[in-house]
């Protein structure tokens, strides 16, 4: 079993810092990879274990988190382990109940329809007690890595977790979410205040468990035009950063690299980078060149091979792999897919990606 404090010590000493040295803007040998849901049902050994269980209920079992979580790095020399959790279970501390569908994914029983529904949310949330599963994984899942690669932990953004909370699920306009950022705007910015507050305390929560990095997934940003982005989802993100930031000073806890991901949210990279994160993750839909041109100097990117990119034969990846860290550079880098791997990815053609971006990128530092 795995006890949880405020900060759990005696974690073993950490064999490969590529990614963190990236992250934090140092120079690298190689350029640092891993691979958004690496832990995923694209592998056999994961499909087995989460065969018999319900999705929550895995996401509530510290031991099979940490196996999902190792099962990748068995297989790749990846540079970072990611814990296994999902985004929702922010909605679930707040009192919704989320189910997985299959063949449906996510869904909410009672969505928010009016803005009376807010009432129904918990209003003040310990994170410790709602989310401490989450903490014991981390925790649990940092021992186990044996010091192997850092262990990142994260959250859903804001208006992602919102317009989840309000569709009841994936949808492919996000209009009734975003019809309240027109009709309500002000039950909307109170719904994320209250999901920033939470998220605050529960990425802290993952510092003080054993997480090294944090990512924040604003999956659902490309939904948003640069107007209602600016209004209803840059400020919160601002927000988490710098909170996050002060509350780890404050509890004498690591100042961890943080890393924000805004799929599709080209229009604001220039802001996101100005945002507070080490490090900004970038979706396959943009240039690298046009990137790095609008994020400066003093951030890291992350990303963006398109993922569909991993059907191509291996030495296809290769080419792509190669030619995308010469429009990066190998420094201030870390090598990404522009989203997650899909279910039915081959697991070799992974191994050909990471492979590559080794390869590739110790050579192109030697000359």
């Amino acid at each position: 079993t795995c006890s949880f404090s405020r900060s759990p010590k005696g974690f073993p000493k950490l064999k490969n810092d590529t990614f963190l040295r990236a992250a934090r803007g140092e120079e690298t040998e190689h350029t640092p990879v891993w691979c958004m849901r690496q832990a995923g049902r694209y592998l056999p050994e994961f499909r087995e274990t989460r065969a018999a269980q319900d999705f929550f209920a895995t996401c509530r079992s510290p031991k099979l988190c940490c196996e999902l979580t190792l099962q990748p790095l068995r297989r790749f020399p990846l540079d970072a382990a990611i814990i296994f959790s999902d985004i929702l279970v922010v909605p679930q501390a707040l009192g919704m109940e989320v189910v997985m569908v299959p063949g449906k994914g996510p869904t909410f029983t009672e969505p928010l329809k009016e803005v009376e529904d807010l009432l129904k949310l918990r209003q003040k949330v310990d994170v410790t007690a709602e989310l401490g599963y989450v903490f014991q994984a981390i925790t649990l899942t940092r021992h186990s890595l044996e010091g192997r690669v850092p262990l990142i932990g994260f959250s859903g953004a804001p208006w992602t977790l919102m317009s989840y909370m309000i569709e009841g699920g994936g949808s492919s306009t996000m209009a009734k979410a975003k019809s309240w950022l027109y009709r309500h705007p002000e039950a909307s910015h109170q719904l994320l205040r209250l999901l920033a507050d939470v998220i605050t305390d529960y990425l802290v929560g993952q510092v003080a468990a054993g997480a090294q990095a944090l990512q924040l997934f604003e999956s659902h940003a490309g939904h948003l035009g640069p107007e209602q982005f600016q209004d209803f989802a840059l400020p919160y993100i601002r927000d988490i950063a710098q909170a996050v930031k002060s509350k780890l000073k404050e509890e004498a806890l690591p100042l961890v690299p943080m890393i924000i991901f805004a799929k599709d949210a080209h229009y604001a990279l220039r802001d996101l980078a100005h945002a507070g994160y080490e490090v900004v993750g970038l979706d396959w839909t943009i240039r690298p060149q046009e990137a790095r041109a609008q994020t400066g100097k003093d951030v890291t990117l992350q990303g963006n091979l398109d993922p569909c990119a991993l059907y191509a034969p291996k030495e296809k990846i290769g080419e792509l792999v190669k030619k995308m860290l010469e429009a990066f550079g190998t420094q201030r880098y870390i090598a990404n897919l522009g989203h997650g791997l899909y279910p039915d990815m081959n697991p070799e053609h992974v191994g050909a990606f990471v492979e590559a971006v080794h390869t590739h990128s110790r050579h192109i530092n030697k000359h």
